[in-house]
């Protein structure tokens, strides 16, 4: 399901989300390619596309936010060798389903963002890095690239304006971890997916040794929108410093779960109202409001809150990739977090002692809550580990495992000291 509403009428981004029509001709009859038309053939200088970027305030789509346009001016402009872009099709954390429809309705979007954005940055060969255990995505990606390519939006020579670009698309080994950019990298290059040291960044020292641009599907997909209305227009859709619309995949107790692409800045009751409230007219309890990484929000808290960067970080939580998990009345937070803290004890790599040895460890304890033997001391001693995991790893999985287990003791404390004292949860079944 898609949504936009308010200043912007019509979707952006899933606007071929009816059906089949993802196809080359109804993307072109939907103004696809246009902008990639009038930057080859007006001779837009490269610098310039950036700038429309920049004005633009798209910032990464993948869940850090970083400003897009910024980041892509990091790519060394004089470099005599092979630079490299790629597209980070790896979505993989609980909760999170947009990219997979960009794929699967709107793939061209993808391929004319990575050929505009190679063409920024000066790099001629591209990859895109999809998720394992997704086949028909990938499938259908390579037939939108047979398509672009016989078309001439594609390869060498793209429209007679002496620009090439090679694109290929890459089927991933089903790993959350390959999510992680410089993981990403060491899978394309045949190697285990696990994170590098940075410095150097993937800027300098990326795909085999060469400068490379990683970009979440969502980001890149945003490009040719930018460029055919104008930065500043699309920056107008958002609110502050988060430009444009967003996609938000919102699942769990609501009527109607689904992707739906909003106005930066929109309120979540909006949003909830748009995925038809809560399932079964319960009360909302509490709200993940940006992938399963992200801190929970309590539902007075997340009720008054706008879907921004600034808003969500004011609430104490992180926009991130935009997965909006909805809890209503009947979960029981502790058993909520039993699930999430089991996704990273099994999903850690082992490459950092403090998340290898951290996740089984607040998974252990949770359990044992969760099954009627825990301490008065578990609490503290959950948000003791958490903190002895973030921010000491290589990545970011590591504060993704932590992050979760210290907002659930924090904000619903109470319920796992009930879960402690009595043996039961709390919640009362329904």
């Amino acid at each position: 399901m898609t949504c936009l509403h308010g200043r912007h009428l019509k979707p952006l981004l899933l606007a071929g989300l009816n059906g089949e029509n993802w196809r080359l001709a109804d993307y072109v009859g939907r103004g696809g390619y246009a902008a990639l038309k009038r930057v080859l053939t007006e001779k837009i200088p490269p610098e310039k596309v950036i700038d429309e970027v920049k004005a633009s305030g798209l910032r990464g789509r993948g869940g850090a936010g970083f400003p897009t346009g910024l980041k892509w001016t990091f790519m060394p402009k004089n470099y005599g060798g092979q630079k490299y872009l790629v597209c980070n099709s790896d979505e993989g954390e609980p909760g999170t389903f947009k990219d997979r429809d960009i794929l699967r309705y709107n793939p061209h979007a993808i391929i004319e963002g990575m050929v505009l954005a190679a063409y920024a940055m000066g790099a001629t060969v591209g990859y895109n890095y999809i998720h394992g255990e997704i086949w028909a995505e990938y499938v259908r990606f390579e037939e939108a690239l047979d398509e672009a390519r016989a078309a001439g939006f594609l390869g060498e020579n793209i429209l007679g304006s002496g620009v090439s670009f090679q694109l290929h698309a890459f089927h991933g080994y089903g790993a959350y971890i390959c999510g992680e950019e410089t993981a990403l990298l060491e899978s394309i290059e045949g190697k285990k997916g696990q994170p590098r040291y940075k410095p150097p960044f993937p800027a300098n020292v990326g795909l085999y040794g060469q400068p490379t641009t990683i970009n979440n599907v969502e980001t890149l997909a945003s490009v040719p929108f930018i460029l055919n209305m104008g930065g500043e227009q699309f920056a107008a859709l958002g609110k502050g410093n988060s430009g444009g619309t967003k996609i938000f995949s919102v699942s769990g107790d609501v009527e109607l779960p689904g992707n739906y692409e909003v106005p930066m800045g929109t309120p979540f009751a909006k949003l909830l109202e748009l995925a038809g409230g809560v399932r079964g007219g319960k009360k909302l309890k509490a709200v993940i409001p940006g992938g399963s990484s992200s801190p929970v929000v309590t539902a007075e808290v997340m009720m008054d809150t706008d879907l921004d960067y600034d808003s969500i970080a004011k609430a104490g939580s992180m926009l991130g990739s935009g997965a909006v998990i909805v809890l209503d009345e009947t979960r029981c937070m502790v058993k909520s977090l039993l699930r999430l803290a089991y996704f990273y004890y099994e999903e850690s790599c082992g490459q950092c002692t403090p998340c290898r040895e951290g996740t089984g460890w607040m998974y252990r304890v949770i359990k044992r809550i969760e099954e009627g033997q825990g301490k008065p001391e578990d609490l503290d001693l959950l948000v003791s580990i958490a903190d002895g995991i973030q921010g000491r790893t290589i990545c970011a999985l590591g504060d993704a495992a932590a992050m979760p287990v210290r907002s659930f003791v924090q904000r619903f404390r109470s319920e796992f000291e009930y879960h402690i004292e009595h043996k039961r949860c709390l919640v009362p079944a329904y």
